[in-house]
């Protein structure tokens, strides 16, 4: 079942965070936050390994002191992922991890201080070619911004922005992407739906504070998903009160489920009934914990029986009807042998190997033809 993404994205400049393109026609990085004690560089750098291995793009370390800017620089050394540092208010912090190899700041320059601070940040970062991060978030907007509009919404975002994005117009330094984030959905897709039509520049996703890992989930898939459909954003976030690995993972399925990114196994399975020929629950969930380890897209249908499983199956590439006395597996959208329920979760695993495995060999061979 392989289809283009019918999504038509928004025209935007494209940055370089690190390695990772962001913006442009280059795929929508996933990233997420380190929410270890920075200064704590193992347990950081392990958590950032954690998410590299997840699948993570890009990773965010909060750096609010000296002392977390000489941890950074230890961590920036023992790791390969493109590295964002968090700041807010000094202006020496952004100019420390600038010497020390940092791929982007996420700093507003409207809170660092005077305008002499603000013009050695931008000489540092055009100095590195390191992109700033402008990031707006409903909690922490200008007093006047919140005076004058007498709270958080979406015009006050956008115009909080904009003031951040006049000084660097001002400075003629370009090289940014821009956020603007709030827990509540429908403030924050109406400020990135009219910030998009304002600049340019790559637009950083979110929602702010989403909640915890269920309710987070759901929140964040609803408000980007809104956003993606218009063709808006180009980097996201999906901020989680859990395990930051959880934040990658739901970031890719939100992509998949749009045809913009595809990482891992995409698995079509039935919520299951009294119809089911075997444990559909179980044997997803043992599924999904057994094959995490996959990078390689493949689609996987496991339906419980025969009302919609043949049909899933033919447009999958390996798909299993429930069945009396044996279940049936498809391969390429045909039947391809039967399985019973006494190893039915070892079987699949192996079975889900052995095509990747296969496909490997395909490309391989393919890439093989053509370079000669």
């Amino acid at each position: 079942m392989k289809h283009e993404s019918p999504i038509k994205r928004r025209k935007s400049r494209q940055i370089m965070v690190g390695n990772v393109p962001v913006g442009g026609d280059a795929p929508i990085a996933v990233q997420s936050m380190t929410n270890t004690n920075t200064c704590d560089v193992d347990a950081t750098v392990g958590q950032i390994t954690a998410l590299q291995d997840a699948g993570a793009d890009i990773v965010r370390v909060s750096v609010p002191s000296m002392e977390a800017a000489d941890a950074f620089g230890k961590i920036r050394e023992r790791v390969s992922l493109p590295l964002v540092a968090d700041i807010h208010f000094d202006h020496k912090i952004a100019l420390r991890v600038a010497e020390l190899g940092v791929d982007c700041l996420r700093i507003n320059p409207g809170n660092i201080g005077r305008e002499d601070r603000v013009s050695a940040v931008i000489s540092a970062c055009r100095d590195g070619n390191i992109p700033m991060r402008i990031g707006v978030n409903a909690g922490s907007l200008e007093k006047e911004l919140q005076r004058k509009y007498g709270e958080p919404t979406a015009d006050a975002l956008v115009e909080s922005a904009m003031r951040h994005i006049d000084i660097l117009d001002r400075h003629d330094f370009q090289n940014f992407k821009v956020s603007l984030k709030a827990s509540e959905v429908f403030m924050t897709v109406d400020a990135y739906r009219k910030i998009a039509t304002q600049i340019d520049q790559p637009l950083h996703l979110g929602i702010t504070e989403a909640g915890g890992l269920r309710s987070g989930t759901v929140k964040s898939s609803i408000g980007l998903g809104m956003l993606l459909m218009d063709g808006i954003g180009d980097t996201i976030r999906v901020s989680l009160a859990a395990d930051p690995v959880q934040e990658i993972k739901v970031g890719f399925d939100i992509l998949k489920s749009l045809r913009l990114r595809s990482r891992g196994i995409n698995f079509i399975a039935c919520p299951s009934c009294s119809r089911q020929n075997f444990d559909v629950i179980q044997t997803m969930n043992d599924l999904e914990v057994r094959l995490e380890d996959v990078n390689e897209s493949l689609d996987v249908a496991i339906i419980g029986c025969i009302v919609n499983g043949p049909g899933e199956a033919k447009v999958a590439d390996i798909g299993l009807t429930g069945g009396s006395p044996k279940n049936l597996f498809y391969r390429g959208g045909k039947p391809n042998q039967k399985l019973d329920n006494a190893n039915l979760t070892d079987d699949l695993e192996r079975l889900i190997r052995e095509e990747i495995a296969r496909k490997k060999e395909q490309e391989e061979s393919i890439i093989a033809r053509s370079d000669k």
